[in-house]
C-alpha cells in the first residue's frame, strides 16, 4: 500500500509552478474524439486521471501518445466499443464519453461514473438535455444505453441546476446535431471556457461559453488542431493556501488571477498578505490571521474544491471559522482526519466549526478523497511529528507531481510503500 509520509513543522520557500486544469483536461481528452484528424493538448497534468482516460481512449482504437506535458491524440480509428464496466467506472469525468460518442457516432453505452464519494451527484441534468436533443437513454444493468436514431436535432435546454458536467456533456453533444442548441441557466466556469475553446479551434461554432446561455450551431465535421489547457485554479488555490499555512516566502507561478477572485479575497479578509504579478502570485509569511466565514457556490463564487484545503489554514486564525458548502454538504470526511490530529473542528448540521489553534499532531490518517487529500497533505506539512496517510491514489487523481514540487520548496515528504 502506498502511504505519503511527511515530517512537519518545517518552513517552506522557493517557487512552485501551477500544472493544466485537471478539470479541463478530463473533459478536453473525451473530446479530442469528435475530431477526424490529431489533436495535440499542451499542458496536460501527469495525474492519475489523465492515465485512466487515455487507456479508455486505447480499448476505442484511438492512438495516443504522451511526454512532458503533451498528449496527442489520433481519433481516426476510433469504434464505438460498449464500455459497461472496467476503467470507465474509476473516475467521476468518464461520463464526457457520454456526450463525445453521442456527438461522434450518434450512440454509445458508457458506464455509470465513479470517482470521489461526495454524496449524491445524480446525472440526471445529463440525461434530460441528452433527450431534448433526441436521444433514448436506459439504464441496464448500471451502464447508459444512449441511441439516437435518426440524429441529434439542436433544441432549447434548461439547467434546472448549475451543473458543470451537464453543461460540458451536452455541448460535447450539440456541437455536431442538426441546427442551434441553447443551453440556459449554464454553468459557467473557467473550464466550460476552456471546453468550449478547444471545440471552437476544431471547427464547432460555440458563442456565449462563460455566460449562462451557451449557443451551439451544429457542424457536420470537426478536425484536429493544437490546444494549451488552462492553469489548474485549484492546484493554484491549494499552494496558496500551503503558502500561508507553512510558507516562509513562497511565489506560485501559471496563476490567472481572475479564476481565483473569490479564494483570494478570503484569503485577504484573513490577513494574507500577497504581491500579485501578471501570472504569478507571491504569498509573505501569515502572521494574525482572522477567522472568516464561508459559502461555496458556483463559479465565480467561492469553489467547493477549495474548501478543504483552505481548512487547515483556518486553524491558524484566531477565533471560530464557519465552512458551508452549498454544493456538496457531505464534503466533510477531511474533519474528523484533523481531529484525529488535534484540531478544534467539529460538524454541526451543514455547517464545518473551525477553532483556531495551531497545535497539530502527526498522526496516521486516511485521505478520503481528492481535496480531502489535499487537506491532509498541509496539514501533516503544518503539524509536528510524523504524518502518514494513506489512500493516496486520490490525492494522485488530481495533483500532478506533488512530492517532488513540495520537495522542492523544501518539504520533508515522500511516497512510501507499506
Amino acid at each position: 500500500m502506498k502511504k505519503i509520509m511527511i515530517q512537519g513543522n518545517k518552513p517552506l520557500t522557493g517557487e512552485v509552478t501551477v500544472s493544466g486544469a485537471k478539470n479541463s483536461v478530463v473533459a478536453l481528452i473525451p473530446a479530442a474524439i469528435l475530431a477526424d484528424s490529431p489533436v495535440i493538448l499542451e499542458g496536460v497534468p501527469d495525474i492519475k486521471d489523465v492515465h485512466s482516460l487515455i487507456e479508455i481512449l486505447e480499448i476505442m482504437g484511438v492512438k495516443t501518445k504522451f511526454a512532458n506535458n503533451q498528449l496527442e491524440i489520433d481519433p481516426t480509428e476510433i469504434v464505438s466499443i460498449p464500455m459497461p464496466t472496467g476503467k470507465i467506472n474509476s473516475l467521476r469525468a468518464s461520463y464526457y464519453f457520454m456526450g463525445a460518442l453521442l456527438g461522434k457516432f450518434g450512440e454509445g453505452v458508457v458506464g455509470l461514473p465513479g470517482g470521489c464519494n461526495l454524496g449524491p451527484r445524480p446525472i440526471n441534468l445529463h440525461i434530460k438535455g441528452f433527450e431534448a436533443l433526441g436521444t433514448e437513454v436506459a439504464n441496464e444493468h448500471g451502464a447508459m444505453y444512449l441511441r439516437s436514431g435518426d440524429g441529434l436535432v439542436g433544441t432549447r435546454i434548461f439547467m434546472d441546476m448549475i451543473s458543470i458536467g451537464a453543461t460540458i456533456n451536452v455541448m460535447l453533444a450539440a456541437v455536431r446535431a442538426k441546427g442551434r442548441t441553447i443551453i440556459e441557466n449554464a454553468a459557467r466556469e473557467p473550464e466550460i471556457i476552456d471546453v468550449a475553446t478547444l471545440l471552437n479551434n476544431m471547427g464547432a461554432k460555440i458563442r456565449g461559453a462563460g455566460t449562462n446561455e451557451i449557443r451551439i450551431d451544429g457542424v457536420e465535421e470537426l478536425h484536429g488542431c493544437r490546444h494549451s489547457i488552462i492553469p489548474d485554479r485549484i492546484e493554484a488555490g491549494t499552494y496558496l493556501a500551503l503558502a500561508a499555512a507553512v510558507g516562509n516566502g513562497i511565489t506560485v507561478k501559471n496563476v490567472i488571477y481572475e479564476h481565483l477572485d473569490s479564494f483570494i479575497s478570503k484569503l485577504q479578509e484573513m490577513g494574507v498578505k500577497m504581491d500579485v504579478g501578471e501570472d504569478s502570485i507571491f504569498v509573505y509569511p501569515a502572521k494574525d490571521l482572522k477567522a472568516i466565514s464561508l459559502k461555496t457556490y458556483p463559479y465565480p463564487g467561492f469553489a467547493t474544491d477549495l474548501q478543504q484545503p483552505l481548512t487547515p489554514l483556518l486553524l491558524k486564525a484566531q477565533g471560530m471559522s464557519e465552512v458551508t458548502d452549498t454544493i456538496y454538504p457531505k464534503r466533510v470526511n477531511h474533519i474528523p482526519e484533523l481531529v484525529r490530529m488535534g484540531a478544534k473542528a467539529s460538524i454541526e448540521g451543514n455547517v464545518v466549526l473551525i477553532e483556531g489553534s495551531d497545535a497539530l499532531q502527526g498522526t496516521d490518517v486516511m485521505a478520503s478523497d481528492l481535496r480531502a487529500g489535499a487537506c491532509l497533505v498541509i496539514a501533516g506539512l503544518m503539524a509536528t511529528g510524523t504524518t502518514k496517510i494513506s489512500k493516496v491514489d486520490h490525492i494522485l487523481r488530481g495533483y500532478d507531481n506533488i512530492i517532488d514540487k513540495l520537495t522542492a520548496l523544501g518539504a520533508d515528504i515522500k511516497m512510501i510503500e507499506e
